[in-house]
Order: C-alpha cells, then sequence, then structure tokens
C-alpha cells in the first residue's frame, strides 16, 4: 500500500487484490489509498479453507485480474504469489501479448511449498512446477526473500533474469506500548497452517502444562488448525487464543512476552520463510524456533543471536519449555537490541529497495 500511494505522486498507478476485509471502506476510514485506482474482487476463502474451494477461488480470481489488465493496459507489472502459478502465469500472457514487462516477488516458492505438507496429484504437480518456471524465466526481475529460496529458483526454473533477495519487513509498532517487564510465556501471532507444525506444538504444550509448568502461551491468528489452539486454551488457564487481530495488536501480543514460538517444516525452509520473523525482531523477545538446526530460520536465529533453536519434537520442544522456565537457557549472549537487523527490516527500508527493484529509482514520500 505504502509503494502504491507513494508510487502515484509520479505514475499511474492500479491495484488489483482479493478482498478480504471491504478494502474500500477501510481505504475511506483512513484516508488513504490517495491517487491509486483499486480493483478488489471478493475472496470467498481463507488459509483454514478446504483445497478445492481455493482452488476455484484462484481460479475466479485469475479471470478477474486478466480482465482489468486488459481495462488497464500497464506497461509494467508487478505480481506476487498469492495466490500463486495461475495469477502470475495469467499476469506472463498479458504481458506477451501487449508487450509490457513484469517483476515476479515469490514470497513463497509453489507448488513445492504446497506439496510439502498436501500432497499434489505427480501429473498436476509437474504441470504447476512447469507453468511457474517459465513465468519465471519470462520476468524482466524476480524478487524473494531468502538466498537459499533465490538458489532454489536459479536451480529449479534456470532462469536469467536477476533474483533481488528482499527480507518481508516487520509490522508497523507505532501505537505498541513497550512493556518494563515481560510476561514470563511464549507468543504465537500468525497462521496455524499447515506448514507451522501447530499438532506437535499443541503436544509439547500439553505435555508441559500436564507436568506442572507455569509459562504463559499465547496465541493469534486463523488457519486450519485454529480449532486445536482453540480447544487447547479451553483446557488450560495458562493459554490464550485471541484469534484474527489486526497488526499492531499483534505486535503488542509478541511485545508482552518474552519469548515468541517459530515454528516451520524444515523442507518448506527451501520454498519459503516465515513473514512474522521479522515482526519478532521487533518486538524484543527471543525467538525459540522449532526446526531442524541446517535449516535457513535456523541458521538465521543463531547468526543474528536472536534466540534458540530446538528440534522438531514433542519432547524436546517440552524440555525446552521446562529449561526456559528454570533459567537453564542461557541469554545473556542473546543480541537485545538488533538495532541494524531492525533497519534493514523497516518498512522504510523494505518500500526503498522496492522502489529501485520495480521502478529502478527511489520514490520520494
Amino acid at each position: 500500500m505504502r509503494f502504491a500511494e507513494n508510487a502515484a505522486g509520479e505514475l499511474r498507478v492500479s491495484v488489483i487484490l482479493q478482498d478480504h476485509a471491504d478494502i474500500r471502506s477501510k481505504l475511506s476510514q483512513q484516508g488513504r489509498g490517495k491517487g491509486v485506482a483499486f480493483y478488489p474482487c471478493k475472496a470467498w476463502t481463507t488459509s483454514a479453507s478446504g483445497i478445492a474451494r481455493r482452488i476455484v477461488d484462484a481460479a475466479f480470481f485469475m479471470i478477474w485480474v486478466m480482465g482489468v489488465l486488459l481495462w488497464t493496459r500497464p506497461r509494467k507489472v508487478y505480481v506476487s504469489t498469492d495466490p500463486p502459478v495461475v495469477v502470475p502465469f495469467i499476469v506472463m500472457v498479458y504481458a506477451k501479448l501487449f508487450r509490457a514487462s513484469y517483476i515476479y516477488h515469490l514470497q513463497d516458492i509453489h507448488p513445492e511449498a504446497t506439496n510439502v505438507v498436501v500432497p499434489v496429484n505427480p501429473l498436476v504437480y509437474r504441470c504447476l512446477r512447469w507453468i511457474d518456471g517459465l513465468v519465471m524465466r519470462q520476468a524482466s526481475r524476480l524478487i524473494t526473500i531468502t538466498q537459499e529460496m533465490a538458489d532454489e529458483i536459479y536451480s529449479r526454473s534456470g532462469t536469467h533474469a536477476e533474483i533481488v533477495v528482499l527480507s518481508n519487513p516487520a509490522v508497523s509498532f507505532e501505537g505498541v506500548d513497550p512493556v518494563s517487564t515481560k510476561r514470563r510465556g511464549f507468543s504465537f501471532c500468525g497462521n496455524a497452517g499447515r506448514l507451522q507444525r501447530i499438532p506437535l506444538l499443541v503436544d509439547a504444550i500439553e505435555r508441559y502444562l500436564d507436568a506442572g509448568g507455569s509459562l504463559e502461551f499465547a496465541f493469534a491468528g486463523g488457519g486450519v488448525f485454529a480449532p486445536k489452539l482453540k480447544k487447547l486454551a479451553n483446557q488450560y488457564s495458562q493459554v490464550r487464543y485471541d484469534g484474527l487481530i489486526s497488526a499492531t495488536e499483534a505486535a503488542q501480543l509478541n511485545a508482552d512476552y518474552e519469548w515468541a514460538l517459530l515454528p516451520i517444516e524444515d523442507e518448506v525452509t527451501r520454498y519459503a520463510f516465515p513473514s512474522k520473523s521479522s515482526s519478532y525482531v521487533f518486538s524484543g523477545a527471543f525467538i525459540l524456533a522449532v526446526c531442524g538446526e541446517q535449516t535457513s530460520v535456523a541458521k538465521w536465529v543463531t547468526s543474528n543471536r536472536l534466540g534458540v533453536v530446538v528440534e522438531p519434537d514433542a519432547g524436546a520442544l517440552t524440555n525446552a519449555f521446562a529449561r526456559i522456565e528454570d533459567g537453564n537457557i542461557e541469554t545473556d549472549e542473546l543480541d537485545r537490541d538488533r538495532a541494524e537487523l531492525k533497519r534493514g527490516l523497516s518498512f522504510e527500508c523494505f518500500i526503498e529497495h522496492l522502489s529501485h527493484t520495480i521502478l529502478d529509482r527511489t520514490l520520494v514520500e
């Protein structure tokens, strides 16, 4: 949104999006979106919806995108992986037909990321992978989140386009009140989906609390495993589940607790990186990553001295909770200030790099 608003001061800017929350009324209430033409398409599914329904929803949005592109006829298109594969493919088709260019922002690499937890029919998988590789090769420039993902893109697609590595920014922490004494426990804000090891977390928390553990656990966000978190909160007084909350409320929740949970399936770290990680940096919470030690997530946590990594095993995780409660995990060597990392993950830095990448120049607000 900030990038679109800044660019609208010099260029004709249109935004096509799936609308989950009546975007026009929210923009009007907050006085945002000046000079930007919005083309929202009603979204009928969420991350908790079934795969079949999400495919139908993506197909409808694909048609909507092509219609708006034919109506507005842009010379340059910026497209991301939400929804993946089909919409970037439509952008590529439009660009070929009307001699436009496009920049492809891969926040996840599909269908591989999906296939990690929801096996895709092999024929469909190969077809989608070929289509996305074609889209990568035809793009004027690619953007992704980590060097590991960039290497995967080069290996998979054989593209000769430049790949820019650009970390996801943190949510705004304006309006967040820093607490002098953080609550003893853990927060988790984000999608409780198929990649976040939620069943493992729930199992470990139940074992820890049944053994007399006293640390608190606070969850927020939707997803396919949200009912499990709600049930857990109903069973234990030390667990709370706030459901879907605003970005500011999520930032405040993270800032309130000593630790933040960062669970992720190992295999998927080749194709994605948890977006909540940047906000965890700004919250000041130590990070407890639940993944293999050789993953990009584990290396990011340890190299930046943000927290500790625990293998994805219920017993090991239960033991880590107990060690943190007893003060047996050393935190003195961890980076509490994070000033340099915060600068790189700030929204201002993200907008500056995005402007350079898309428009080959910096936009002045």
